[in-house]
């Protein structure tokens, strides 16, 4: 009888386990609200950074600068990828992981974007970056229109203010 009653105390032990960590698991749960609540303070870190990096991009691309107009390019692809790499690090609301991956898609394609504008204006083929400014401006709409019903104020990505 001792080894049925070990039995029995052993499959007590694990289920109460069980129980625990799924109610853990229900407890860690992330809500849309606190997803966003954790995700945006990022977003308005590099969106600030794009500010400061981007602001003088146009004028310089204007006069032909374009040495100058890619090294902004170059930090500003920089500044996403660490915001991306953040971004990747927050706990997805389980119901909208499939959406936010698809919209992290889209920031990282849009990194990978000002790069590609970057490397062109530095080869001065202003018409080529402009092609791609065109590219990166339709990547944030799409980017934009995956979470639009998170309301993101300040991840919203919009590079025509810059470009």
């Amino acid at each position: 009888m001792k080894g049925a009653g070990c039995s029995l105390r052993i499959a007590v032990v694990i289920l109460t386990l069980t129980l625990l960590g799924a109610s853990l698991a229900t407890a860690a749960e992330t809500t849309e609200a606190e997803y966003v609540g954790r995700v945006e303070p990022i977003c308005e870190l590099n969106a600030k950074a794009n500010e400061r990096i981007l602001s003088a991009v146009r004028g310089e691309v204007k006069r032909g600068e374009l040495k100058s107009a890619a090294a902004h390019f170059t930090k500003a692809a920089a500044a996403l990828r660490k915001a991306l790499a953040e971004l990747r690090a927050v706990p997805q609301p389980t119901a909208d992981q499939a959406r936010l991956t698809k919209w992290l898609g889209y920031v990282d394609t849009e990194a990978e974007l000002f790069a590609e504008v970057a490397k062109e204006l530095r080869a001065g083929n202003k018409s080529a970056a402009q092609s791609l400014a065109v590219r990166l401006n339709n990547n944030a709409t799409l980017a934009n229109n995956t979470v639009l019903d998170f309301d993101f104020r300040y991840c919203r990505f919009e590079p025509s203010r810059f470009l």
